[in-house]
């Protein structure tokens, strides 16, 4: 999500980042009231050391997509889109609305316009990533 290329991780590195970002999935889901049970790492999705797209089943048997990394923790249920890609698309269009509301509202704070800001700058990356068909080769 930045402009610079990331240098390439060892394996090592790619693992602990991925724990790390799993741990704060876990804890932001935590916070809303979901507490995790299951992991379907089949359809979980990595993009080191940008995005963490993970879909994951509570124990209140709802099962939820929950995106994390270097950008906004989000959470919404499965039903919203059916497969990682869709996810990437429905979080990057929520995120255009939210910050295209914050910007046209005249009440907005300097820092809630530089949130709106970055929420739109990611918003814009993710729908890129949501596009390119050469990560969603099978």
């Amino acid at each position: 999500m930045t402009d610079s290329t990331p240098q390439p991780m060892t394996e090592e590195e790619s693992a602990a980042w991925v724990r790390e970002q799993w741990q704060h999935a876990n804890m932001f889901l935590a916070e809303k009231g979901v507490i995790p049970s299951t992991l379907n790492h089949k359809e979980s999705r990595y993009l080191i050391p940008v995005l963490a797209l993970w879909k994951i089943t509570g124990e209140d048997n709802k099962t939820y997509w929950v995106i994390n990394g270097e950008l906004p923790t989000d959470f919404m249920l499965v039903e919203n889109a059916p497969d990682a890609r869709d996810a990437m698309r429905h979080f990057a269009l929520k995120w255009q609305v939210q910050a295209a509301n914050t910007l046209e509202n005249s009440e907005s704070s300097a820092q809630q316009r530089s949130q709106a800001d970055f929420l739109q700058n990611r918003a814009e990356s993710l729908y890129r990533f949501y596009e390119d068909e050469s990560l969603w080769v099978s």
